[in-house]
């Protein structure tokens, strides 16, 4: 038991369903192992950058950053105490002011398929909606055969957009099914076969870096192997100076002490795919970078010119 704060402690979230559900669960976390009333954590949502740009990938206007600029700017200013994100929005270079303070136990992976049940039962030239660089090119890379569309937007307006015909299929992370109730939805792809998006699953909650207070609340519902498995991964994306016109597929597992990760990167239009693993030891930051250099080894100058590392 911790005594309960004197005001409620800020919680900051984008206003996306996902994010508030996601949001929710961080309160609850932090409320139940405090001891707390619901009422000690303050959701305070936003509407970022990312969710009012719904007709143009990501890619081309400004990546990653779109969800998290604005509540950066409110965390740095303290209108907010701690922020909760989901970790593949995440970009790779954050501001040195903020950190990862908890990161929850990480969901399911996997992507899920939906509109057919697998990626061999599309027709010829089928369309599959997705606006991810790394979606697209595993797809063209199992199905050279396949169109991709683009579809943005959350999980009700993507499964609209199928629903109308503005493709034959679509793919969603399980994880945020699972968290809107959903996860009925779809058919899930095989680690062995499809690789998530790195930070897939994981829900990160970062605060302001010299918040010593915040950063020890927050500490206490930090699980130690889906912190150490994200930043695995995002070692990974820094030593391969992945950016969001890279296609990164990446699984990182706890084996023991160790994780053990394994990792693709792909052309963009999927006609190349390097695919090495790793094991090192939890914490080990090198280990990824290792894994980074194996990876670019093996690639052409076509797949090395997608990436720029330090």
């Amino acid at each position: 038991m911790t005594d309960a704060p004197d005001r409620p402690i800020r919680l900051g979230t984008r206003r996306s369903p996902l994010a508030m559900a996601q949001a929710e669960e961080a309160r609850e976390c932090l409320c139940r192992v405090h001891g707390w009333p619901l009422e000690a954590v303050e959701i305070v949502p936003v509407t970022a950058s990312g969710d009012k740009i719904q007709d143009r990938p990501l890619a081309e206007i400004g990546g990653k950053a779109l969800w998290t600029k604005e509540l950066d700017q409110w965390l740095m200013a303290g209108e907010i105490d701690f922020a909760v994100h989901s970790a593949k929005d995440v970009e790779t270079w954050r501001p040195l002011e903020l950190t990862i303070a908890a990161v929850l136990e990480r969901e399911d992976v996997r992507d899920v398929l939906v509109g057919v049940a697998s990626l061999s039962a599309l027709a010829p030239g089928a369309r599959i909606g997705t606006s991810a660089p790394r979606r697209a090119a595993q797809v063209l890379h199992l199905r050279p055969d396949c169109e991709v569309v683009s579809f943005r937007g959350n999980v009700a307006t993507r499964l609209g957009k199928l629903a109308a015909g503005e493709a034959d299929a679509t793919l969603l992370a399980l994880a945020g099914l699972n968290r809107l109730g959903q996860g009925h939805v779809g058919t899930p792809l095989s680690l062995e076969g499809w690789l998530p998006a790195p930070g897939q699953g994981a829900i990160a909650i970062e605060c302001r870096a010299d918040d010593a207070a915040t950063a020890a609340l927050l500490s206490a519902i930090d699980h130690a192997a889906s912190h150490a498995a994200l930043m695995a991964e995002r070692d990974l994306l820094a030593a391969l100076g992945g950016n969001c016109h890279s296609a990164i597929g990446v699984h990182t597992r706890a084996d023991g002490a160790d994780l053990l990760q394994r990792a693709a990167i792909y052309t963009l239009d999927g006609a190349e795919k390097v695919e090495r693993d790793a094991r090192f030891a939890a914490g080990d930051r090198h280990g990824p970078k290792r894994l980074a250099a194996d990876l670019l080894a093996g690639a052409s100058p076509a797949l090395s010119a997608c990436f720029d590392p330090p």
